[in-house]
């Protein structure tokens, strides 16, 4: 949308703003008057629910957001812990679904390099990536045209940049058919005393802009974020960011270094709604003013109006408030890796966002009421309805049960993830001690003989079918995967999928799912220090499933005291942490043997959660096992089936016999496949007992396949072809 500066605003303009009329009156009281055309576009941006998170800020604010190891929390451009040495970890998680859906290489791709931004914003050197992507039924005609453009567009920007991509996880169901998820986590490491903050300081600096030039490209990519769709979507095309991951590299080692120089007062990356929201925080929470020459932003494309210059949202810039006497020094700098710089503004005392245009003012608005004032809304939410239980009769014995294991461990969701993971280069910095395809990925620190861990987790059907549970079991999940490392669990960054939260459907599994996410985070100490909400992710009124996507950290404080899920030695004994388990809907055993979505997710005891993985992870500390590997989607099949493969030895189980189904395919919480040597299995079970944990032992590691007594005889061959044959089939069509 290319508007002039002096277009009067129409009722219509207001409209395709995205802002509704109370919102626009709300507007024009808080100025006095009718806004300019470029007033208009800043307040659509700074108020859509992408920037203001007008219907989620209520209940984000019941989350835990603090803890031993917390140094920053939400509000900055990432979350920031302790992880000792006079070292931090800085790291987030955010969303780029509208542009990946419409434009699947450079949406995606542009998520990487804004997620990346934001934690080299904060002047930590990027170190890792992850990503949790949601798509639609495979059979959807567009879904394997949108996979391999996300891949495609994830790869070439990491890669190019220099970040292995160490992480994530990738699901299928029909509900993102008119709506993919993608969503992209970074994670940076810095020293502690050397972390950088948006909030401007001091009257009458210098506010300069850093890094590529602006163009036409993502302009409104924020309002069109805020927006459901229709059949429209292909026409949104204009909305979508271009990435250049060169020049990202580039602006990351310049920044580093002008930060180093000591030249850096405030910085912010101009990621959604670029120039507008960059500036107004920066001056908001330093309670200052700016003044914005727009004279003197490069532009990549002649005429651009001033309108157009606020809302771009092209990549790889930089805003910086700047010390005065280090401006020729910071000017060599950018000089030297080939980007722009140029003084654009000032700070003022004022409490006035003032912008200028061809000797024009074109906008003067009260900097900290544009965020300030952005409507709040407590949205009308109904209490989700409980899911329908399930009759015993709903959940026959397989006909077949090396059949039932085999269907389980090839279902989209569950089968082998290399074809994806291989085109990211997650080897890139020589750091990473463990990459995808286990519970987490592990990226050694540098110099010292510790390492981060990382992974990302939820179960969307979990979620749909029961909230509060179902987000509950989405930081459980991955506090386990942390915890079967052998890290000591930090705290979470989270990104929040959801529909339309004008309906109170949708917005009662909002209010639902952070309630379990908040008790969660509380039970067991792992904060949220970071996070992003994505709304309005539907498509002529059919909403995604609800996807509260959560990434956490940990902490490996010796390298070698590190635990992974491949068996090592013939004759370990197989134990199962937390015991068999009894409930089987929502099940991936439900849905792929019998074709049946139903029933209530496992519930999520916290108390046994924090028990049984504190248990879990003392024992690796103390090096007395020799495997782990938690259990969540597929039961203790897909568990078994996922260490055999990953060690090329076999396992000989016993299960209860009564009902072996249950015991195989159960999706019950809590729980852990651990091995250790013969002679330490009884005085390890008779500790657990003592701790009121049941740890049975149910196997031994032996042979060339994996065996249940009485029930399937499955080799190796016949394992790896099922886990690891659909993805490629899949993608050649």
């Amino acid at each position: 949308m290319s508007l002039p500066n002096d277009i009067p605003v129409t009722t219509e303009l207001v409209s395709e703003h995205g802002l509704k009329p109370e919102e626009y009156d709300r507007f024009v009281n808080l100025i006095g008057r009718e806004p300019t055309i470029t007033e208009l576009g800043i307040v659509s941006a700074m108020w859509n629910e992408h920037c203001s998170y007008k219907s989620s800020k209520k209940w984000l604010k019941t989350l835990p957001v603090t803890g031993e190891r917390v140094v920053h929390g939400p509000g900055e451009n990432a979350g920031v812990v302790d992880i000792g040495d006079g070292q931090v970890a800085v790291f987030k998680m955010e969303s780029h679904n509208h542009p990946s859906y419409i434009e699947p290489y450079q949406g995606a791709a542009t998520g990487v390099g804004g997620i990346l931004r934001d934690v080299f914003t904060m002047g930590a050197r990027p170190i890792a990536a992850l990503n949790a992507l949601r798509f639609g039924s495979p059979n959807h005609p567009k879904t394997r045209h949108l996979v391999a453009g996300v891949v495609a567009g994830i790869g070439g920007y990491g890669n190019s940049f220099g970040v292995p991509t160490v992480g994530g996880e990738v699901n299928f169901h029909p509900r993102y058919n008119g709506n993919i998820l993608v969503n992209a986590m970074a994670i940076g490491l810095a020293d502690a005393n050397g972390i950088f903050l948006s909030e401007a300081k001091g009257v009458g600096l210098p506010v300069v802009y850093l890094g590529a030039k602006t163009g036409r490209d993502g302009i409104h990519g924020a309002t069109m974020a805020s927006a459901q769709f229709a059949d429209d979507a292909d026409e949104k095309r204009p909305t979508v960011q271009v990435g250049d991951p060169f020049t990202e590299k580039c602006l990351l080692e310049a920044c580093l270094e002008l930060m180093a120089s000591g030249a850096v007062i405030a910085i912010q990356d101009m990621g959604a709604a670029g120039l507008t929201c960059s500036a107004v925080e920066m001056g908001a929470k330093g309670n200052l003013g700016i003044e914005l020459n727009l004279d003197n932003v490069p532009c990549r494309e002649d005429g651009m109006t001033a309108y157009e210059m606020m809302l771009s949202e092209s990549q790889e810039r930089m805003l910086m408030v700047l010390r005065p006497d280090k401006q020729a020094e910071a000017e060599e700098i950018f000089s030297k890796w080939g980007l722009d710089f140029a003084i654009v503004g000032k700070t003022t005392d004022d409490l006035r966002f003032r912008i200028f245009h061809g000797g024009t003012e074109v906008a003067d608005l009260p900097i900290k009421e544009l965020g300030d004032e952005a409507p709040e809304y407590d949205r009308p939410w109904t209490q989700p309805a409980p899911p329908k239980p399930l009759a015993d009769s709903d959940i026959p014995r397989p006909n077949d049960y090396t059949e039932a294991v085999l269907k389980v461990i090839s279902a989209p969701d569950m089968c082998s993830k290399q074809w994806v993971w291989q085109q990211y280069d997650y080897l890139i910095q020589s750091n990473t001690a463990a990459g995808p395809g286990g519970d987490a990925a592990i990226i050694r620190i540098d110099g010292t003989g510790k390492a981060l861990a990382a992974c990302t987790d939820v179960v969307p059907r979990y979620v749909d079918a029961d909230p509060y549970e179902g987000g509950k079991q989405a930081v459980a999940e991955c506090w386990r995967n942390l915890t079967t490392v052998g890290a000591e669990p930090l705290a979470i960054t989270d990104n929040l999928n959801f529909g339309n939260p004008e309906r109170p459907e949708i917005m009662g599994t909002l209010v639902k799912a952070i309630e379990g996410i908040g008790e969660a985070c509380r039970a067991l100490d792992f904060p949220v220090v970071s996070g992003n909400v994505s709304l309005y992710n539907e498509t002529n009124g059919q909403a995604i499933l609800p996807t509260p996507a959560i990434g956490g950290i940990g902490l490996i404080s010796d390298l070698g005291k590190r635990c992974s899920l491949d068996f090592k030695t013939d004759g370990d004994v197989i134990l199962l942490v937390g015991g068999h388990g009894s409930h089987l809907g929502q099940s991936m055993y439900l849905r792929e043997v019998h074709g049946l979505e139903g029933g209530a997710p496992p519930p999520v005891d916290l108390e046994k959660e924090r028990r049984h993985g504190d248990f879990v992870r003392q024992l690796i500390k103390d090096d007395r096992i020799t495997a782990a590997h938690d259990i969540s989607d597929g039961g203790l099949a897909a568990s078994l089936a996922d260490m055999v493969l990953a060690s090329g030895k076999g396992a000989k189980i016993e299960l209860p016999a009564s009902n072996p189904h249950i015991a195989l395919f159960a999706e019950d919480q809590a729980r852990y496949v651990v091995t250790c040597p013969p002679g330490q299995a009884t005085g390890l079970i008779a500790e657990a007992e003592a701790e009121g944990i049941p740890v049975p032992k149910i196997g031994t590691v032996t042979g060339s396949g994996l065996i249940v007594m009485g029930s399937a005889t499955i080799s190796i061959t016949m394992l790896r072809k099922a886990h690891e044959g659909w993805f490629p089939a899949f993608m050649d069509g």
